[in-house]
Order: structure tokens, then C-alpha cells, then sequence
């Protein structure tokens, strides 16, 4: 499914560009640097330009050895949480460049949220990222809170890493999540998406020679990138949870979400993926200025509430 009442229902009413397009010139403003501690630096001031709303309760938690954030809203359903990795290229991303995203997904669900402060690479390579994500889940089970229950998502390689968390657990037999959220994942470490290319000139933000570079840092040299745990677009998806993807139609990585979605029909995955024409890699991010940002986690929301 390629499009959603709600998202049909901005595109139908003709939202305003210079909204993207505002957003364009922050990023160009506040380029790229080189080194990792200045591009993490940079993420977390992007990330977090707005603060998070003033209703919403945060509290750090020790997640199973790994650093956490809880978040909830008035309403939120304690019982039911929404278990989010952030982006960033499994090199970069912290809770606090995506907490605006995250609480207002939590909202537009009724969920508790649970961001997890994953081991980045270089300096803890994969499966250092995985391990992580295993472990938050089982905090999270261990707590008490019912598999059913819980939503995993994720953006960018966050979105990766949500795929192959769940790999894992069907891998070992352990309960899946009641459903997956990916936004603008990152799900092929090989760079064989054709929009690698044919998206180039209209992504802002990703392109292949920095996706190269990232993915050098995180897999070891003797490890194959097709490895599912690593590239979760090579996965047996038989059995995955019930999934939606929301991806930008200006995003190089469109081919990974539209392949994986194929992927999961093929394995009769109930599949839902969304296509935001003009929206860039993980527009979510800048919510409380982009309509596009607050209509997708709308959608998302409705889409959790409805498998929890």
C-alpha cells in the first residue's frame, strides 16, 4: 500500500513547500564536518533545534546495561510502548537529536516510549548495535511489558537495525513485537539501490560515498555486508511482524524501503509503505515546523495503535 488516508489527505490539500524547503536550508546551513565527535555534535544540534513539548515527562533509565529515555504524554498507555532506535549511520544519532521525534510519536500512538542510546562504530562496530538492541528488549520483557505490546522502530540505520533486532528474535525463538515502524531505512549495507544514484541530485542529505564511509566503520572487513544481520533486505521476512515503512520520494535510499516492502509481500507480510512525495531523509525529525513531519507521525501512530 503505497499511500494513506492521512498522508493522501496533506498531499490532496496541497501543502506549503517552503516548508521542506526551510528545512533544506538548515541542513545547508549547518553542513556536515568530517570528524566523528564534530558530526555527532552536529546531528544532536540539528536534531534537537526544537525542544520537545512542554507536557512531555522524560526520565533516563538503565535499560539492560544500555542507556535509555523513557518518554510519556498525558494519555499515554503505560502498558504499551513503542522501543525506538534512533539514525545516524550506526555512527552518529544519540536519544537526544531524535527525543522531539520520539515523544511525538509516543503521543500520536498513546504509548510509552523507550529510546535506546546504542554503542556507535567506529569505536564499537557491528554487532556491538545489535547487542544493544537485544538487550533493551529483553529489559523491556523482563519488566513485564508483553511482547504484543511493544512496537519497534526506527530511522535510517536505526530502521535497519529495528529489521534485524526482529531477525534475531525469530532466529531464536523468542516472541516477536507486535508490529515495526521504519522511517527511511537503511537496509542494504551494499549500496545496490538503484535511487543510490537517481535520487543523488535531490537528497540533501545521503549520498553513496558517505553511506560507504559509514558502512566501512561499522562492519569489520571479514564480515559480508549481504549478512541479513547486517543488511536486513537479504532476510528470510517470513514471519515478520505486521510493518509500515514511510520513506521521501527525494531520499536516495528509496530503493531500500520499496525492496524490502516487496520483499515482505513476498513473504506474506502484512506490509504497509508509505511514499511522501517531496519529503527527505527522515522528515520526522523536524516535526514541530514541517506538517509532513506531524501528518507521518499521525499516520504512524494510528498505524501502532492499531496492532497493540
Amino acid at each position: 500500500m503505497v499511500s494513506h488516508a492521512l498522508s493522501s489527505k496533506l498531499w490532496n490539500k496541497g501543502m506549503d513547500q517552503s516548508e521542506i524547503e526551510a528545512i533544506r536550508k538548515l541542513l545547508i546551513s549547518k553542513p556536515r564536518p568530517v570528524g566523528w565527535i564534530e558530526r555527532r555534535q552536529r546531528l544532536d544540534e540539528v536534531g534537537s533545534v526544537w525542544p520537545v513539548a512542554d507536557d512531555v515527562n522524560l526520565v533516563s533509565v538503565d535499560a539492560g546495561g544500555v542507556a535509555g529515555e523513557w518518554s510519556n504524554v498525558p494519555g499515554s498507555d503505560p502498558s504499551r510502548v513503542l522501543l525506538f532506535f534512533h539514525g545516524g549511520g550506526y555512527c552518529s544519532g544519540s536519544i537526544r537529536s531524535h527525543r522531539r521525534m520520539v515523544s511525538e510519536a509516543g503521543r500520536a500512538a498513546k504509548v510509552r516510549t523507550l529510546a535506546i542510546a546504542y554503542r556507535l562504530a567506529p569505536e564499537h562496530p557491528y554487532p556491538a548495535a545489535l547487542d544493544d538492541a537485544h538487550s533493551a528488549w529483553r529489559f523491556l520483557r523482563q519488566a513485564g511489558i508483553a511482547a504484543a505490546h511493544v512496537a519497534v522502530g526506527g530511522d535510517s540505520a536505526g530502521g535497519g537495525l529495528t529489521a534485524a533486532l526482529i531477525g534475531r528474535l525469530k532466529a531464536a525463538g523468542e516472541e516477536l513485537p507486535g508490529c515495526a515502524w521504519l522511517v527511511s531505512p537503511w537496509v542494504d549495507l551494499t549500496m545496490s539501490g538503484s535511487t543510490i544514484t537517481s535520487k543523488d541530485a535531490v537528497d540533501p542529505l545521503i549520498h553513496k560515498a558517505y553511506l560507504e564511509e559509514l558502512a566501512g566503520a561499522y562492519v569489520p572487513a571479514s564480515t559480508n555486508r549481504t549478512d541479513p544481520s547486517i543488511s536486513p533486505l537479504f532476510a528470510d521476512l517470513r514471519g515478520f511482524p505486521p510493518c509500515l515503512i514511510q520513506i521521501g520520494s527525494a531520499e536516495t535510499l528509496l530503493a531500500d524501503a520499496t525492496r524490502f516492502a516487496a520483499a515482505a509481500g513476498i513473504a506474506d507480510v502484512s506490509m504497509r509503505l508509505e511514499i511522501w512525495p517531496h519529503m527527505i531523509h527522515a522528515w520526522h525529525l523536524w516535526n514541530a515546523h514541517l506538517e509532513a513531519g506531524r501528518y507521518a507521525l499521525g499516520s504512524a501512530g494510528e498505524f501502532i495503535r492499531a496492532y497493540l
